[in-house]
């Protein structure tokens, strides 16, 4: 009896170390996908009909937190590149003076967009609800956008988009050396609950 005990004890240990061994393959086969994903994101022509900016933080004394603010000068450039609409997402979170929306909507007409090009969606707090109700704000022509967003985030965005029905080319702004663990690690999570609700698990 007591050998049968070891017996199960072992082959439980062994099946728990093996699918922590697997968890950690899988975390790391996501994240090279990720990586290379992220790098590609395909071509950017800046030929699109409006502009969908992805929120993130904006500080205390709202000015725009670097990612953000790299978000925003990419979109600038796209602007520049071609003026059109530009829809700032993203609504105000617990410790945030304002909207984030609002306050990209300021940062873009300091640098020149003019008011009726810059544009704020407050009512959003995740990327579905970015998406969602930037489509609603798009010009009723409108055929294909550009989405801007940090460059980790970029493809799950994009997929999101395409979820939506949404044509779309994708900007990704760089990530910050010091955030690239923290904002990978999420990111990789994040696909993992995004594949989990497709598969109707969660």
């Amino acid at each position: 009896m007591r050998k049968k005990k070891k017996g199960l004890k072992k082959r439980l240990l062994h099946l728990i170390f093996s699918l922590i061994g697997l968890g950690i393959l899988c975390f790391f086969l996501a994240l090279g996908i990720l990586t290379w994903a992220e790098k590609h994101p395909g071509p950017i022509t800046h030929q699109t009909d409006a502009i969908i900016v992805l929120g993130a933080q904006v500080y205390a004394d709202g000015s725009l937190s670097p990612q953000l603010e790299l978000r925003m000068e990419a979109a600038l450039a796209s602007w520049q590149a071609n003026p059109r609409p530009v829809i700032c997402c993203g609504a105000k979170g617990a410790n945030e003076p304002e909207a984030e929306g609002t306050a990209m909507q300021k940062w873009l007409m300091q640098r020149g967009v003019p008011a009726h090009q810059a544009l704020a969606e407050t009512q959003s707090y995740d990327t579905i609800q970015n998406l969602k109700n930037a489509i609603g704000m798009l010009p009723a022509d409108a055929e294909k956008v550009t989405i801007v967003t940090s460059d980790y985030h970029l493809p799950r965005a994009m997929q999101l988009a395409r979820d939506q029905g949404l044509a779309a080319e994708g900007l990704g702004s760089p990530c910050k050396p010091e955030y690239w663990i923290k904002n990978h690690f999420r990111e990789v999570l994040a696909w993992g609950k995004y594949f989990m609700n497709r598969m109707g698990l969660i």
